[in-house]
């Protein structure tokens, strides 16, 4: 199978801080319109390989594929490929002083160089998109953690990237603002949007992954369909991440299902 099959590429990818090790060999390919979620304890480097893949966080060794074009360690092409990876935090870092409108404007006019109208058109577009258009004019200190989110959501959409990643884009929200951000992430991926998504949201894990990906300690321990992964793990650590996650949140088949 060649690169140019695969959207996504990742090839042994390192990463330490000073004596700590956090990524320690990962490797995974992802095709188009594919979702793949991450799971596993805090702190098992699940966030940073994020960050490795959209090169905000340079790997210590292992290599980004995008469509076929190698992109590690080109600094020269480091903003044209971000533009192509969009990303969704936990925080929302979304400009004070700007609208809604204008946190998604921004990056169009000074990154795209569209002129004032076509920023606008495109901006409203995908807050309209995410439920937002009718917000547009607010600031975020006027919008809830959810909607602040989805704002945040429709910023990355604007740049009109193959592939999205998400960072545990619920985890700061509270638990009744959650179903609004995961309802535009299945809307995503319901239209064919390529995503990787960091999450302890089982329930929407199990109804939208094509594979669930469990790491632990920097390696990715098991990786499958999410009915293979939650009902039959190969691995008893799995299954007891799994279990002690179905204690916390609620049954994996049902929780915002």
């Amino acid at each position: 199978m060649t690169e140019n099959h695969y959207v996504l590429k990742i090839e042994d990818i390192h990463k330490s801080y000073g004596e700590v090790e956090v990524l320690k060999g990962i490797s995974f390919q992802v095709k188009k319109g594919e979702t793949k979620v991450f799971i596993g304890p805090s702190g098992t480097g699940k966030s940073t390989l994020l960050r490795c893949i959209n090169q905000l966080t340079v790997p210590d060794q292992g290599r980004v594929w995008l469509n076929g074009e190698e992109f590690t360690h080109t600094h020269g092409k480091i903003s044209l490929f971000r533009q192509k990876m969009g990303m969704v935090f936990q925080h929302f870092y979304l400009f004070d002083h700007l609208t809604a409108l204008g946190n998604v404007e921004v990056a169009l006019l000074k990154v795209k160089k569209m002129n004032k109208k076509q920023a606008k058109e495109k901006a409203i577009k995908e807050l309209h998109q995410v439920g937002m258009e009718q917000k547009a004019h607010l600031y975020p200190a006027e919008l809830s953690g959810g909607q602040a989110q989805r704002v945040s959501i429709a910023r990355a959409l604007a740049m009109d990237p193959e592939v999205m990643l998400f960072d545990e884009p619920t985890s700061a929200l509270d638990p009744e603002l959650i179903g609004e951000v995961l309802e535009v992430m299945k809307k995503l991926v319901q239209a064919g949007m390529t995503m990787l998504v960091v999450t302890h949201e089982m329930g929407f894990a199990s109804s939208v992954a094509n594979e669930i990906i469990f790491m632990e300690e920097g390696k990715i321990i098991e990786s499958g369909p999410p009915g293979k992964l939650f009902y039959s793990p190969e691995y008893e650590r799995t299954r007891k991440f799994l279990s002690r996650i179905s204690e916390l949140y609620g049954d994996l088949g049902t929780k915002n299902g």
